[in-house]
């Protein structure tokens, strides 16, 4: 269960691969097979370059002008590492994983239960640690190096540069899922994926608890430079978000002070800095900038109140700042209002006009909160309160969400959007010149431009515990064809395909095999959220013809539109489409998606979660040319 906040409003008072891939590098085909493409000095089309429009309709910067990327800003994320078991009380205790917004629908008698623990049942034990919504990937431990992967790839995808991990509750740093994390993501660098750094936030104060955590760190992690280039610095030293005040003059506390570069944490959600070097972690708005333009926090919500003067209060307490709460315009009451993003967009607004050097986003995948008799210890919110976390309007998580916690993956699409706008984007690449190419020939594909950004070695197994104490295995076999890079030619008659993945494609025969959508006229208000046609919805009858279908208009209801022709050698695809057959006759503007192994068809989440797509999740590629 959640602590810090406890220990925040105390203190601001006092102050006023379970798979045959793992570990190794995508694997190559041998010497009978097809030989990968050669890497070339053509145009990489990274993330920066993929469309991206949220299920509200809004549309990723559409307003941003390319080739105006600020490399001198830097997005950081809160991010939690307690899901796990062991340290700090045995996070993973409970029997079974309580569902706030889920009792809210189905239980609504137990939030009248005035007594603490309570004798409704669906509360579970005393102080139980309850989930405010049910994550996309499951109730998961971040031990599970199949969610680490995801995580790292939609948090480099975003723009984000650095993560930090809430280390504030006393001691506990949660090492196993730290280690686990650090292991994935250095695999995952391998692979090309552009994976955040790491820093610690540790307690708010100079007090015998940071002082602790802080040697811990350095000697388990720092010291002897493991994967040190996974940390974040400012000015050469890696940042830690501490208080070196109450070093010692032992040789281990001076080098620690020589080490890092400090950055003590702020609690507060009103007062500001007290300190040129402290950095801000949630704030109402507006906010502070920190230390001489250097930081500002930008929050999805807080647990705070107009009653209570703006500080940390009980999220269920009514008036509490959740995700459609404005200063400017107070709390939205339309239905839906969840939605927007308001109380998010704001503070991203004010960040724009402070434009600092580093945007602090609280936060990611935080999901639960002890429920506690009383909270805070001063002026407290009764007979029972959630200090952290309590439904999908008073909760501040990010990370997409399934069934229970209904936005799906909005607030990840609104803060690409807005790290997109902060740091600006890569130019778009340009396409080579026409080329005709000779299906099943596999031949001069090195030249094509530019490249499409694919990332190998995340198809791997999962089978891990979930956070029940029984340990119910959370498991996903779905990882077939590993898209490992992706090309597009074209000439006068035809636009061909190219895609190579990291081991020999699977048979034709296998559902959800090797689809290839396409937003021809990239107008996401036509086709099945915008794919105009899917290659491969039907599977081909042969090794060598192909059918190509189109959406009906209807939501997942497609129809015969022609056939083409592809060629499949060892790990590599290629496919030939007439420009008749799509309406594209003239100069090229289109999106494009590979997915392998859909499970859950006509759900577009799905493509964070089974199978292979590339790009990931919700983005597309965009193909232009003349």
């Amino acid at each position: 269960m959640s602590y810090r906040t406890i220990l925040v409003f105390m203190l601001a008072a006092a102050m006023a691969c379970n798979c045959d891939k793992k570990g190794k590098e995508p694997e190559q085909p041998d010497e009978e097979g097809g030989e990968p493409v050669p890497e070339t000095t053509v145009d990489v089309a990274g993330p920066t370059t993929w469309a991206l429009v949220d299920e509200l309709g809004r549309t990723t910067a559409s307003d941003v002008k390319r080739d105006f990327e600020r490399p001198d800003k830097i997005v950081a994320m809160f991010y939690w590492t307690w899901h796990q078991d062991g340290e700090g009380g045995n996070q993973c205790g409970a029997r079974r994983n309580i569902n706030i917004t889920e009792i809210i629908k189905f239980h609504p008698e137990a939030l009248n239960d005035d007594t603490f623990p309570g004798d409704h049942p669906i509360w579970g034990q005393p102080f139980q640690g309850c989930y405010w919504g049910q994550p996309l990937f499951g109730y998961y431990r971040t031990t599970d190096p199949w969610v680490l992967r995801k995580h790292g790839e939609m948090l480099g995808d975003a723009g984000v540069d650095v993560v930090f991990f809430d280390c504030t509750n006393g001691t506990f740093t949660w090492d196993d899922s730290t280690m686990a994390l650090l292991k994935t993501w250095s695999q995952a660098k391998k692979d090309g994926v552009n994976v955040p750094t790491i820093g610690f936030l540790l307690p708010f104060g100079a007090n015998d608890d940071s002082r602790t955590s802080l040697r811990h760190l350095y000697t388990k992690i720092y010291k002897p430079g493991n994967y040190k280039d996974l940390w974040f610095r400012l000015g050469g030293k890696p940042v830690i978000m501490a208080y070196p005040d109450n070093l010692t003059s032992d040789p281990t506390d001076v080098d620690i002070k020589n080490f890092f570069a400090f950055r003590p944490g702020q609690p507060d959600y009103v007062n500001g800095p007290g300190r040129d070097d402290q950095w801000g972690w949630l704030e109402c708005a507006p906010q502070h900038v920190y230390g001489k333009r250097e930081q500002m926090p930008v929050g999805v919500a807080q647990n705070a109140t107009k009653a209570n003067g703006g500080h940390c209060y009980a999220f269920n307490a009514p008036g509490s700042f959740g995700r459609s709460y404005t200063d400017a315009n107070g709390q939205d009451e339309s239905e839906g209002a969840y939605l927007k993003g308001l109380n998010f967009q704001e503070q991203w607004d004010n960040a724009f006009k402070a434009d600092p050097k580093v945007v602090w986003v609280t936060g990611w995948n935080e999901w639960i909160a002890g429920r506690q008799p009383e909270w805070p210890p001063q002026n407290p919110w009764k007979p029972f309160a959630f200090p952290d976390e309590y439904d999908s309007e008073r909760s501040r998580d990010i990370e997409p969400t399934a069934e229970w916690g209904d936005y799906g993956d909005i607030y990840y699409c609104q803060l690409v959007q807005n790290v997109r706008k902060f740091k600006g984007v890569q130019k778009e690449p340009q396409a080579t010149d026409k080329k005709t190419v000779s299906i099943g020939a596999f031949e001069g594909w090195e030249s094509v431009g530019p490249k499409f950004l694919c990332y190998p070695g995340n198809t791997f197994e999962r089978n891990h515990p979930d956070h029940t104490s029984s340990g119910r295995m959370l498991t996903n076999k779905t990882g077939r064809n590993d898209f490992a890079d992706a090309r597009v030619a074209r000439d006068n008659d035809n636009i061909y395909f190219y895609v190579r993945t990291s081991s020999a494609i699977s048979k034709h025969i296998e559902k959800g095999w090797m689809r290839l959508f396409i937003n021809i006229d990239r107008d996401y208000s036509t086709g099945w959220k915008g794919y105009d046609f899917c290659l491969n919805y039907e599977n081909p009858a042969g090794p060598s013809q192909g059918i190509l279908s189109k959406c009906t208009g209807k939501e997942w209801e497609w129809e015969r539109a022609g056939e083409f022709e592809y060629a499949v050698k060892d790990n590599m695809m290629e496919i030939k489409l007439p420009r008749t057959l799509v309406g594209a006759t003239g100069s090229l503007n289109f999106e494009f998606k590979w997915s392998d192994n859909m499970q859950k068809e006509g759900d577009i989440l799905d493509f964070y979660v089974n199978g292979d797509c590339a790009p990931g999740g919700r983005y597309n590629f965009i193909y232009k040319a003349d």
